[in-house]
C-alpha cells in the first residue's frame, strides 16, 4: 500500500471553511485543499486499487492547518477498522522516514519500505558508515540478461533511524540501477530484514511507490478537475 499526499485545488480569491491557508511575503493568501492518497498495488501488475483518500481540512477548534502526518493517523485508524486482519506493506517517499510516523505504522501491524536520503538523514548514513567499517555491510549484484541491467545493492540490517531515536531500529537499502547509458541510486529503510534473498524483491516493492503518483493522485486530481 503506498500513501502520497496531493493538492488538488489552489486559490488567491475562492476559499472555503474548511481551506487551508498559506500567508506569502507580500501578505497576500492563497487557499487550498490537499488529501492523503492511498492505493493497493503490486510490482507485476500495472493497474492499482485507490482507496478511499483522506483529506486535509482544517479540523474544528484548531488554528494550524492539517498536514499528512495527521492525515495518515486518520487513515490508518480507519483502513483498521475496514480491514483489522488484512496485512500491508506500507512505501513511502523520505518525507515519512520519521520516527513518529514510523512507530504510527508498527502500532497498527504494518510493515514499511520507506525512502531515505544522505543529506536529509545524516545520522542514520552516519550509522551505515560505521557499520561498514565493523564489516557488517553485505554487498550483493544481480545481472539481467534480458535488460542488461545490473542491480546493485548493499545492506545492513538493525541501525538506530537516528541519534534521537535510537531504541527504533530499521533495516537499510542502498541500491544501483546500472544500464549502458545511465545509473539511478535510490535509498530507503524498511523493518523487513534484509537478506540476499528477499533485497531485489523489497527493491521492487519501494519502487512500486511511485505508482501512487501516476496512477491514483494524477489521474484523481485530473478527473476532479
Amino acid at each position: 500500500m503506498a500513501l502520497d499526499g496531493t493538492g488538488y485545488f489552489s486559490s488567491q480569491t475562492i476559499h472555503c471553511a474548511s481551506c487551508l491557508h498559506k500567508v506569502h511575503r507580500n501578505g497576500s493568501r492563497t487557499s487550498y485543499h490537499q488529501m492523503l492518497g492511498a492505493a493497493i498495488m503490486h510490482p507485476d501488475v500495472r493497474e492499482v486499487i485507490p482507496l478511499m483518500p483522506e483529506p486535509m481540512v482544517k479540523q474544528d477548534g484548531t488554528a494550524k492547518n492539517d498536514g499528512e502526518r495527521n492525515a495518515a493517523k486518520r487513515f490508518l485508524v480507519t483502513r483498521r477498522q475496514d480491514h483489522p486482519h488484512l496485512k500491508f506493506l506500507v512505501t513511502e517517499d523520505r518525507l515519512r522516514s520519521h520516527a513518529p510516523h514510523i512507530e504510527t505504522l508498527h502500532a497498527h501491524g504494518l510493515h514499511d519500505i520507506l525512502g531515505v536520503k544522505e543529506g536529509e538523514h545524516t545520522s542514520l548514513f552516519q550509522q551505515v558508515q560505521a557499520a561498514e567499517h565493523r564489516g557488517r555491510v553485505t554487498s550483493y549484484e544481480r545481472h539481467d540478461r534480458a535488460t542488461g541491467l545490473v542491480h546493485r545493492f548493499r545492506f545492513v540490517n538493525d541501525v538506530p533511524l537516528n541519534e534521537s531515536h535510537a531504541a527504533l531500529r530499521v533495516n537499510v537499502i542502498a541500491y544501483w540501477e546500472m544500464g549502458a547509458e545511465r545509473v539511478q541510486h535510490l535509498s530507503g529503510v524498511t523493518d523487513v530484514r534484509v537478506s540476499q534473498r528477499n533485497v531485489y524483491h523489497l527493491m521492487r516493492g519501494g519502487r512500486a511507490r511511485w505508482k501512487i503518483a501516476n496512477e491514483t493522485c494524477n489521474t484523481l486530481v485530473r478527473r476532479d478537475s
